[in-house]
């Protein structure tokens, strides 16, 4: 879907909301962020995967391609619909307001849940109660087996599925009955937390849209093998006959790694999934537009081609590029579900396939204006040169904040910037970008909250290819001032950006 109207937006992910529950989450400061989007002239509000996380906090590395993160559900939320009395609840105890400690918050809000669980037959509305087993048929698809999934994987310690016992990793019918069974209050338990997060992630989003304000969401295109979809699906992964991952994902050496990037995923056996129409993607991307407005589909370019590494290698060097399912996923999706609203993540080694498949079907690309100015290599980020149909960032979750960019860059890299926006000096290199993003002709310009803060590199979400002290940044409540919305409501007129 090709972009026709200026606009622009601000990337912040739900966790990074500030809150006295330790951790961004669908209440109060949801609903108060989105009204000072509105306030600042935005029309976009992107977000990471809303997916459960597991190792490494990280949002791309999910027990699910189609559960909602259970740490983002608000206590304020359960109070007003009567399931806890919120002044019961305690915040959980944080060093640092600025940074979310996943070894408290998951605990907490594990236990907040359990005990709705346990309380909602009692405590909840007749409403409720015919809304969530509403929720439960329609979602049945992926809700059984994932709900199933988690307390299997509960009784068996947080064991890896391959490593449960055989029945139940192969998916005994026998077997699995009796599971359901046995585990039957475990079960309703997820299933009741997933009604609860689309639940309160529907209203938010009512509230932006009334707003004028459109969520884009996220879709990493691999899935953990430990999950939920590769233990009901298996056939649809490439695995051996113990379950486990012939070939992993991931991208060679490039500008973040120079071991590349060992993601350890499971590849598709697109051949599988082609006989099915693509029936798993359809369903995923069904789900997740009615939870978003935008879809940012993460590696696109491993649609066109990715890179295959053999399990067990150590880094991602010793790989090979093999030809992904190409216009035959893309066309199935359209046939199923329309021509759709999809941003194509085209960073890294792009080659004429990848742009073929981009431009066929219209999907804009991504510019990243930190690339612009690296003297050591020619590139296409130079505002000058970007087409209409895009979507332009300072960085994004996977760069350093642009201030903490500027500070590191070489001399020659700074210098190019300045020249090209004609200053000999900046106080705010970080301001500079947004002004170049929001002045060309890209349709979307997305600003990373960290870089509309001026935030330096301990700001920053996520540095690829590492494990630990990612994911965990957070605003502070005073930072979202009505000084900031104007400034930024001013520069998104004079852009002709305004909603």
């Amino acid at each position: 879907m090709s972009l026709t109207v200026r606009k622009s937006g601000i990337l912040l992910h739900p966790t990074s909301l500030p809150g006295r529950y330790g951790i961004g989450d669908l209440g109060t400061e949801a609903f108060a962020f989105v009204d000072w989007l509105s306030e600042a002239g935005q029309s976009l509000w992107q977000v990471l995967p809303l997916t459960p996380t597991s190792i490494g906090d990280s949002p791309y590395f999910s027990p699910s391609a189609f559960a909602g993160n259970p740490l983002l559900i608000s206590p304020e939320k359960l109070a007003s619909m009567g399931l806890i009395n919120i002044d019961e609840v305690d915040s959980p105890p944080a060093e640092r307001g600025d940074r979310v400690d996943y070894g408290t918050v998951s605990p907490f809000k594990a236990r907040l849940l359990t005990q709705v669980a346990e309380r909602f037959e009692r405590r909840a509305s007749e409403q409720h109660k015919t809304a969530f087993e509403t929720f439960r048929q329609d979602e049945g698809a992926w809700l059984s087996d994932y709900a199933l999934f988690m307390a299997i994987k509960e009784e068996n310690g947080g064991r890896p599925w391959t490593e449960w016992p055989t029945d139940l990793a192969g998916r005994d019918p026998a077997a699995l009955a009796a599971a359901r069974d046995r585990l039957k209050s475990d079960i309703q338990r997820h299933e009741l937390v997933q009604f609860l997060f689309f639940t309160q992630w529907k209203e938010l989003k009512r509230h932006a849209n009334e707003r004028r304000i459109a969520l884009i969401g996220d879709a990493p295109i691999f899935v953990a093998h430990d999950s939920a979809d590769v233990w009901a699906h298996p056939e649809l992964w490439r695995l051996d006959d113990e379950g486990c991952p012939e070939v992993v994902a991931g991208v060679p050496p490039d500008y973040f790694s120079t071991t590349g990037q060992l993601w350890g995923n499971p590849h598709y056996d697109w051949a599988k999934m082609a006989e099915t129409g693509y029936a798993w993607w359809v369903a995923r991307l069904r789900s997740l537009l009615r939870l978003v407005d935008w879809i940012r589909l993460d590696h696109f370019r491993g649609f066109a081609a990715f890179w295959e590494i053999p399990a067990g290698e150590p880094t991602a060097v010793n790989g090979r590029w093999v030809a992904g399912p190409g216009a035959a996923l893309f066309e199935a999706l359209n046939r199923e579900l329309g021509q759709l609203p999809i941003i194509a993540e085209d960073l890294g080694v792009i080659t004429p396939d990848v742009v073929a498949l981009r431009d066929g079907f219209g999907l804009p690309g991504m510019k990243i204006l930190q690339f612009a100015f690296d003297t050591s290599e020619e590139n296409n980020y130079f505002p000058h040169l970007f087409p209409t149909n895009c979507v332009v960032y300072p960085g994004t979750h996977d760069n350093d904040t642009s201030l903490g960019w500027f500070k590191k860059a070489k001399a020659a890299d700074r210098a190019l910037m300045l020249e090209y926006i004609g200053k000999e000096s900046t106080t705010e290199p970080h301001w500079e970008l947004i002004r170049l993003g929001h002045a060309s002709v890209a349709g979307m310009a997305i600003v990373a909250m960290q870089d509309l803060l001026g935030l330096d590199s301990e700001a920053r979400m996520n540095t690829p290819g590492t494990l630990g002290g990612n994911w965990a940044w957070r605003c502070r409540e005073d930072d979202l001032t009505g000084e900031l919305a104007g400034r930024l409501r001013r520069m998104t007129k004079l852009y002709d950006r305004l909603k």
